[in-house]
């Protein structure tokens, strides 16, 4: 019998305690899943940070631990925790992040805002946009989101730069990397997308330094982590009228506080952490794929470079 601590909230128990069973009976795994557990009974913990687990050592038997996070900021630096890890990436997560992505790329694109604001009588002239193929949209991070996010602005015709660690060759989309390669994606994109982990390496990669290097008039979008982002240093390039907009879906401190100025700048939209959720159907499917891989003695997929912290 496999042992597996659902560690992640009692709210989230209730929503993947009968997907994640089937998944694991189809799975072929004589599998006992429960949120309370002896912790030297337990092979496996699927966890998320709103878990009450902090000290890994005190379970004797683990064997990894599942994630059911994309990032995984908040644990991997746990000194106790010196079994694998993966993170959680899942067909629902993907689809939900492309959707978010493009819907808020061609709301900029197409200058949906300007419409929906001035719908007084007023017939503008001259507001036709421009055609997508004459748009370059940049995306820093290059990951299964980022990847899935360059393929469906690419198939609509976008100019699609991008930045990661690696410059992983991408079809439709022109990729670089290293510090040059930022500058010069950073320096021609007009709609720019951050979908980079968070790390010591990606806080506040985009400061004051870094935004001026924007086009003028650009718009930033970032589903991605809220500090990459140095708050002070955006506002202050919307505020000079440097950067157009800025779409947040991700902050420092979550639920963004009501009195910060996010909340009323004219140039700032804010969404509350939905860009993407993952789905407790696909995600069930994956962790008890990544058991049973590691049953039968094979790698599990997604695994945590702790080196890189992602």
């Amino acid at each position: 019998m496999i042992n597996v601590l659902f560690s992640a909230g009692a709210g989230q128990w209730d929503a993947y305690r009968a997907p994640l069973t089937e998944a694991l009976e189809d799975a072929g795994l004589p599998a006992r899943i429960a949120p309370d557990m002896a912790p030297e009974d337990v092979d496996y913990i699927v966890y998320s940070p709103a878990s009450g687990v902090t000290d890994f050592a005190a379970f004797p038997r683990l064997r990894a631990v599942l994630s059911l996070w994309a990032g995984v900021e908040r644990i991997v630096g746990n000194p106790t925790l010196t079994v694998p890890l993966t993170r959680m990436v899942d067909d629902g997560l993907r689809e939900g992040m492309v959707e978010w992505v493009t819907g808020h790329v061609l709301r900029h694109h197409l200058g949906l805002d300007r419409h929906v604001a001035t719908q007084d009588g007023t017939w503008l002239e001259g507001s036709v946009p421009p055609l997508a193929r004459h748009r370059t949209v940049a995306i820093l991070g290059l990951g299964a989101l980022g990847q899935a996010c360059a393929a469906a602005l690419a198939g609509l015709n976008f100019r699609v730069l991008g930045w990661s660690r690696t410059g992983a060759t991408l079809p439709g989309a022109e990729t670089h990397a290293g510090p040059e390669g930022l500058a010069y994606v950073l320096s021609r994109a007009e709609i720019l997308i951050l979908l980079l982990p968070e790390t010591p390496a990606t806080t506040n990669l985009m400061n004051a330094e870094r935004l001026a290097l924007l086009p003028p008039g650009a718009v930033i979008i970032n589903p991605g982590r809220g500090p990459l982002i140095d708050d002070d240093a955006l506002l202050a390039a919307l505020e000079r009228g440097h950067l157009a907009h800025a779409t947040l879906d991700v902050f420092r401190q979550e639920p963004l506080p009501p009195g910060h100025p996010f909340w009323a700048h004219p140039s700032v939209t804010v969404t509350p952490h939905i860009a993407s959720a993952t789905r407790e159907d696909t995600a069930s499917r994956i962790i008890a794929d990544n058991i049973s891989r590691d049953q039968k003695g094979a790698q599990m997929r997604f695994l945590v470079d702790r080196s890189l912290g992602y």
